[in-house]
C-alpha cells in the first residue's frame, strides 16, 4: 500500500481512493508481512486482543507469535490476534479498542516457568527506543487514545535462541499450556493459573 499526499494510490491498494475508507488498523500497517492482524467480521465486537511478539527465526523467541497464531486459529468469538516481531507505537490504537489485552512473549532472564502477570501502564508513554515493552504500550494507549484495557503478560521461558524455526522440547510443552490458558481466559474473561 503506497501513501501519496494523504491518499492511497488506487493501483497499489485496489480498494478505494481515500485513507478514510480503510479501517484504522490498516492505515498504520506499513508492511502486512511485518505484522499480521487476524481481523474478525465487523459485526463481532472484539473484547480480547492477543499480541504475540518475537522473532520467529530465532527458535524459542518465536513462541509469542506462534501462540497468538494458534489462538487465532481457534476462531474464538470476540477475540483478535496480532503477531509481530516487536511492540511498536502503532499498536496503541488496537490496544485502546478492546476490553482485555494479553501480551505473549518469550523470556530469557525469567524463572524457568510460564508466568501470567497482570499489567498496569507505566507513568510515562515516552519511548526510549524503536520498540517498547507492554507497560509502555498501555501508557501510550492511555495517553493517545484515552483508554487502557485490562492487561496481562504471559511469558514463556526461552532456552534455544539459535537461528531456526523449531522450539526446544520445554517450549513445545509450554506452548500448549499457554494456548490452553489463553483459550480458557477468553471463554470466561478470568485468568486461569497455568499447570
Amino acid at each position: 500500500m503506497k501513501f501519496l499526499s494523504g491518499r492511497v494510490d488506487q493501483n497499489s491498494a485496489g480498494r478505494g481512493d481515500a485513507v478514510g475508507h480503510f479501517p484504522r488498523w490498516q492505515i498504520f500497517m506499513k508492511n502486512e508481512q511485518h505484522c499480521r492482524y487476524r481481523r474478525r467480521p465487523a459485526t463481532v465486537k472484539s473484547n480480547v486482543l492477543i499480541i504475540g511478539y518475537g522473532n520467529t527465526l530465532r527458535g524459542d523467541d518465536g513462541v509469542g507469535p506462534r501462540v497468538a497464531e494458534a489462538v487465532g486459529g481457534l476462531n474464538l468469538p470476540g477475540v483478535r490476534t496480532l503477531m509481530c516481531p516487536l511492540l511498536t507505537p502503532e499498536l496503541a490504537d488496537p490496544i485502546s479498542r478492546v476490553e482485555h489485552v494479553i501480551f505473549v512473549d518469550a523470556a530469557v532472564d525469567a524463572p524457568q516457568e510460564v508466568q501470567w502477570r497482570k499489567l498496569q501502564p507505566k507513568e510515562s508513554s515516552q519511548l526510549m527506543a524503536h520498540a517498547a515493552d507492554p507497560r509502555t504500550m498501555l501508557a501510550l494507549a492511555r495517553d493517545v487514545f484515552g483508554h487502557v484495557p485490562e492487561a496481562w503478560w504471559l511469558t514463556i521461558p526461552a532456552i534455544d535462541l539459535g537461528f531456526c524455526e523449531q522450539f526446544s522440547p520445554a517450549v513445545r510443552r509450554d506452548f500448549k499450556a499457554a494456548v490452553k490458558t489463553i483459550e480458557a481466559f477468553c471463554q470466561s474473561a478470568e485468568p486461569k493459573q497455568l499447570n
